[in-house]
């Protein structure tokens, strides 16, 4: 079969709908000429490599059941590409080259109803990950409206050093949960063979909605209710600072799924917020941490650019940001 020419003028994928139909392992040549049509970046260090390396051995579609796998298996990869890259656009061109090119037409429902079931992982986790963040949020509202407005019922002044104090430390624990992340990424989640073994969930292609690595999420959330409850029922300058620092750890979490979860690993779509140039940095600095080409680093999220410049990564950082 001769080579498409109605569907080459998509950048990039001429020489791929070639390859379709000669010789050759089709999913390695279909995913690197994917990000090499957007993205200059060297083979080893390409993000999320794990998902490629265990698929390479992928000939050639010669069964239904073939070109069913190689399918899955690019969609599993573009699943793990962030919303923000130029990259994640590419590979999913190629996904729909690859099918129109050579896939059976009786795989066209199979493939219908695996896209339905992940719009239906994304909903559920959308609607868990709002419906969570509103709960927190109005009870945060709630507590600090109680927290501070007891006082002047029963005939006080309003405490407005307790109020600095908590105002301080609501930034100053937002900025420690980011250090606290930094460490606890590198130290228990990677080097820990305990958080490994739960964090590995999130460097491998995910299958429903949630995974191992979300219970990282309630470990966090403990030390945050704690505090703040300890501040709500201690009307003093140290109950105001630790209610301070429940709610910086509070603002850090609903914050972190947002931009990790959200804008970096599309588990829900995230709106306006992966237009903001600054998260779209980000997200491309987490894009690299699973490369691990610079061993990993960053190991933190908000302030991982300056992480990676500290290791000499900001120019691979600014050239990935040039081609989005």
């Amino acid at each position: 079969m001769p080579c498409a020419p109605q569907l080459t003028h998509r950048p990039g994928l001429s020489s791929v709908l070639c390859h379709c139909n000669t010789s050759g392992p089709i999913l390695r040549s279909a995913v690197f000429r994917a990000r090499t049509a957007s993205v200059t970046l060297p083979q080893q260090h390409l993000p999320w490599r794990h998902n490629y390396s265990s698929l390479a051995h992928l000939q050639k579609p010669t069964s239904a059941a073939a070109v069913d796998e190689v399918v899955t298996a690019l969609e599993d990869v573009v699943d793990q590409l962030p919303s923000t890259s130029q990259l994640q656009r590419s590979a999913t061109a190629v996904v729909d080259v690859v099918e129109e090119v050579v896939a059976p037409k009786h795989l066209a429902e199979k493939r219908l109803k695996r896209k339905q079931q992940k719009a239906r992982e994304q909903t559920v986790y959308k609607v868990s990950a709002i419906a969570a963040s509103a709960a927190v949020i109005a009870l945060a509202v709630g507590a600090v409206h109680y927290r501070f407005m007891w006082h002047m019922k029963q005939g006080h002044e309003f405490p407005t050093a307790e109020a600095l104090a908590t105002f301080c430390l609501t930034i100053g624990g937002t900025v420690g949960m980011e250090m606290w992340a930094r460490w606890a990424h590198k130290t228990l989640w990677h080097d820990f063979l305990p958080g490994w073994k739960l964090h590995k969930s999130h460097h491998e292609p995910r299958t429903g909605p949630f995974e191992d690595n979300d219970v990282f999420a309630i470990v966090n959330a403990a030390p945050a209710m704690g505090l703040c409850f300890y501040g709500l029922i201690t009307p003093t300058m140290v109950g105001g600072l630790c209610f301070g620092a429940g709610l910086g750890i509070t603002l850090f979490g609903i914050s972190y799924m947002f931009v990790h979860d959200g804008l970096v690993h599309r588990r829900f779509p995230v709106g306006p917020i992966a237009e903001v140039p600054y998260l779209k940095r980000v997200a491309l600095a987490h894009q690299l941490h699973h490369s691990e080409k610079f061993d990993g680093v960053p190991w933190g999220l908000f302030l991982g650019p300056q992480e990676l410049e500290a290791v000499g990564g900001k120019e691979e950082l600014d050239r990935l940001c040039e081609k989005q």
